[in-house]
């Protein structure tokens, strides 16, 4: 198994898993390859060059201070959001930055180079980052793709920071992870579970599980919390407070009826922190992060696996997402500009249709049924935020997702599992879709919604 569930659920900071997520962690790649190669204390300077999608749309995804960041020591894993403001500021105010935490380097977001014209043959997500010495010397160079959901590759080690061994048991299709489950006699949760204990034991599986849960559930919390406007030019104003307070004092008892309201709510509270840069769960991108908590939550509340043992339902549609996820992040890509929206919402729709499908009873053959229905009906999805902000059209685009991938496990649970089109036809599809999408849809804002609604009039 090469993706693993902590690789597609991973706790980090908004808006943008590509974007902000991924950059921070190049810069931090960089870093550490100049400590290791002991040449920390004698850079002078550091060039950052960004390439193609990362250069169109970085400004509203909060790239280029991510990458300062990242060049100081800090990770998406651990900074907490009060702390990256405050260190913001003080880099802005003095225009140097500590590389590695230790050594002072003159470095602001004005200094990074440009280029959305130029897109890199592997990915269009790329950054050159460069290390002089004071004589002008290049120390040390190299090119990172950030390539969807906080992965990150470099030139000279494609494969990065995936495993690329078969292991006993391991699936890399559909239909294997199919096979598997007849042969002996898994569910698809069981299937995901046995790969995971390969590298950690099922006691440390479930504690980090149920910890991704519980960042999900702060995270909606937060959401559910603040009001105000989030930040860029577009004066979005947060609705999920608003709307938690109307909805608490309609719905006390939590009757089924508003069933859909609360799942609403929940992806809408999760993407305006994600908006906001807040503390959220990589689900399996920063864009898409509100439809996994948001069906969860559907799956504790109103089923009765969920309401009868939470912890343990949390663990199985986790389990089932991520290998349902894994075979996209194999297969395909998660990656918006990549393949489009379609592989960030479409693919976390699919994830979660999963796993519901098995928490509400459905076999490995339903399973399979609900995630294809998800991505059947998101394939030609496009990405096109107005004004490089991860706010229109994603955050209601993540609650509209986190429905049908609802309604996809249930019209998967009415029929036997059987159906014309399989999971693995439609992940080849979405790929070779996002294949020949226009470039002007794949997160660079040059088209869509992006270039069809001005910024100056946008109404919420």
């Amino acid at each position: 198994m090469a993706v693993s569930v902590f690789d597609l659920f991973s706790v980090g900071i908004g808006p943008s898993s590509s974007h902000t997520v991924g950059p921070m962690r190049a810069a931090g790649m960089f870093v550490d390859e100049l400590v290791g190669r002991d040449m920390v204390d004698h850079v002078a300077e550091v060039r950052v060059d960004l390439f193609g999608s990362l250069a169109a749309t970085g400004a509203g995804h909060g790239t280029i201070p991510a990458i300062l960041l990242g060049l100081e020591g800090y990770r998406p894993e651990t900074i907490e959001t009060d702390e990256m403001e405050q260190r913001l500021a003080t880099i802005r105010a003095d225009g140097k930055i500590l590389l590695a935490g230790r050594t002072v380097i003159a470095l602001t977001e004005s200094d990074m180079h440009l280029q959305p014209g130029r897109r890199l043959d592997q990915h269009p997500n790329a950054m050159t980052l460069t290390a002089f010495s004071a004589h002008d010397d290049v120390l040390y160079r190299e090119t990172y793709f950030s390539v969807g959901g906080g992965f990150v590759v470099t030139e000279t080690s494609p494969a990065g920071n995936e495993a690329t061994a078969r292991t006993e048991g391991s699936f890399r299709s559909a239909a294997e992870l199919l096979a598997l489950t007849e042969r002996d006699g898994l569910s698809v949760s069981q299937a995901m579970m046995r790969q995971e204990c390969m590298r950690r034991s099922e006691t440390e599986v479930r504690e980090r599980l149920l910890h991704i849960r519980d960042v999900m559930i702060a995270c909606q919390d937060n959401g559910m919390s603040r009001d105000g406007y989030l930040p860029g030019n577009l004066q979005v104003r947060r609705r999920a407070k608003d709307w938690f307070v109307r909805l608490d004092a309609e719905d006390p008892q939590r009757d089924p009826a508003f069933a859909e309201d609360w799942v609403n709510l929940v992806a809408l509270a999760v993407n305006e922190e994600n908006a906001s840069g807040g503390r959220i769960v990589t689900a399996p991108t920063n864009g898409a992060a509100g439809i996994i908590p948001a069906v969860l939550h559907y799956a504790l509340r109103y089923t009765s696996a969920g309401r009868a043992d939470p912890d343990d339902t949390t663990v199985r549609f986790l389990l089932t997402a991520g290998a349902i996820g894994s075979l996209y992040k194999e297969r395909a890509s998660i990656s918006g500009a990549e393949v489009g929206c379609q592989g960030e919402v479409g693919s976390a729709a699919s994830m979660a249709a999963g796993g519901l499908a098995e928490i509400l009873g459905g076999t490995p053959r339903q399973v399979e049924n609900a995630a294809e229905i998800a991505m059947e009906h998101s394939l030609g999805l496009t990405c096109d935020p107005i004004g490089g902000l991860v706010q229109i059209p994603c955050i209601e685009r993540n609650a509209i997702s986190a429905g049908k991938a609802i309604n996809a496990a249930r019209m998967a649970l009415r029929g036997d599992g059987t159906h014309r089109v399989s999971l693995d036809q439609v992940i080849e599809t979405m790929r070779a879709t996002g294949m020949d999408m226009s470039a002007k849809y794949k997160e660079t804002s040059t088209g869509g919604l992006a270039v069809n609604v001005s910024v100056n009039v946008v109404e919420c």
